[in-house]
């Protein structure tokens, strides 16, 4: 039998994403800048819904392109906004603009995406024992340092709890239940 953890059910795409994505270290700048934009579209609502939205975001956010994101106007967050495809809330669709201008103001500073990121964890994903769900946190004072550090550069819907959702997507932290297929075994 496969033990997958708890949070998957049997939703094809579900399954998908946990056995080939959450919990796999990316250190590709474009694709976290990617997953943390999307993140901050999820705050109140599950990720399933943010995930079955991802390539309507993608098309409408030019591939999460951080350049052509900047340059967005009013006129096409209105338009957005009349898109099915996406979460219809302004604020989080003017979030994905303006953390793409801050995103760009690092780089010009000359502080790479990726490696800030990974500065959280020294650079090495953090690989959790997890019994159970109940041992999983929604934030840790390293998700909460993460959080003030984003807003600090200019970036919005970035919370702690966010950011540590983030963190486990992204492979920062191993929050697979120890019993799961995908438990990183280091």
């Amino acid at each position: 039998m496969v033990v997958r953890c708890h949070w998957v059910g049997e939703s094809e795409l579900y399954i998908h994403y946990h056995d080939n994505e959450w919990g796999k270290p990316e250190y590709n700048s474009r694709k976290l800048f990617e997953k943390l934009c999307l993140e901050g579209q999820q705050a109140g609502l599950s990720w399933i819904t943010v995930l079955k939205k991802r390539d309507a975001y993608r098309e409408a956010f030019f591939h999460f392109n951080p350049e052509k994101i900047a340059q967005m106007t009013a006129k096409e967050i209105d338009d957005r906004i009349q898109n099915s495809g996406l979460i219809r809330h302004r604020a989080k669709l003017e979030a994905i603009v303006k953390n793409a201008k801050a995103y760009l103001a690092m780089q010009e500073r000359g502080e790479d995406f990726s490696q800030f990121i990974w500065g959280f964890v020294q650079h090495q994903p953090q690989i959790n024992k997890v019994q159970s769900p109940a041992d999983v946190p929604s934030k840790t004072p390293t998700s909460k340092a993460m959080s003030q550090a984003l807003k600090k550069r200019g970036f919005v819907f970035v919370g702690e709890t966010t950011c540590y959702a983030f963190m486990q997507s992204m492979g920062l932290v191993d929050d697979h239940l120890n019993t799961c297929l995908c438990k990183s075994q280091g």
